[in-house]
Formats: structure tokens, C-alpha cells, sequence
């Protein structure tokens, strides 16, 4: 009974990883849309940034794919964000 948990405790771990990771879209896409990013913190991606990148290397030293997988897109993801933020800001 506990492996059957166990397993589907890390199949869901592994599905909500991912759907965390692509998470970061929806502000990138915000950001293209209204051709600004006035209202979003960098601090905050560069630090989620860094924590990612913890993570998947951590998941790589312990070759633990679903670690791999979710932080490789959540990283894109973020960086997509960045990178928006810096075509976007308003520049004083």
C-alpha cells in the first residue's frame, strides 16, 4: 500500500513540477502583450533563477529526472521573463 502512495506521490510531484515550471508563460506573455514590464520585480526572477538552477543541479548529482525536467523548463521559462523584461522596461 505505501509503494502504491509513494508512487503516485511522485507521479504527481512530477506533473505538478512541470505545470510549476511552465508557470513563468503567463507573465512573459503579459509582458509581449502590453509591451511593458513596469510592474514586474527582476529581483524576484533573478533569485527564483538562481534557486532553479540549485535545483537542477542537484537533480543532476543525484540524476533524478523529474528534478531535471521540471527545473530545465521552469529555467527557460524564467528566463523568457527576463529576457521580456529587458525588451519591455521602460527606460528613464
Amino acid at each position: 500500500m505505501l509503494e502504491a502512495y509513494v508512487e503516485i506521490l511522485a507521479i504527481a510531484a512530477t506533473v505538478f513540477g512541470i505545470i510549476m515550471s511552465l508557470s513563468y508563460f503567463p507573465q512573459t506573455y503579459k509582458i509581449i502583450k502590453r509591451k511593458s514590464s513596469s510592474d514586474i520585480s527582476l529581483l524576484s526572477f533573478l533569485i527564483l533563477l538562481i534557486g532553479l538552477l540549485v535545483w537542477l543541479m542537484y537533480g543532476l548529482s543525484i540524476n533524478n529526472m523529474p528534478l531535471i525536467i521540471a527545473n530545465a523548463i521552469g529555467i527557460i521559462a524564467n528566463i523568457s521573463v527576463i529576457t521580456v523584461y529587458f525588451k519591455y522596461r521602460v527606460k528613464e
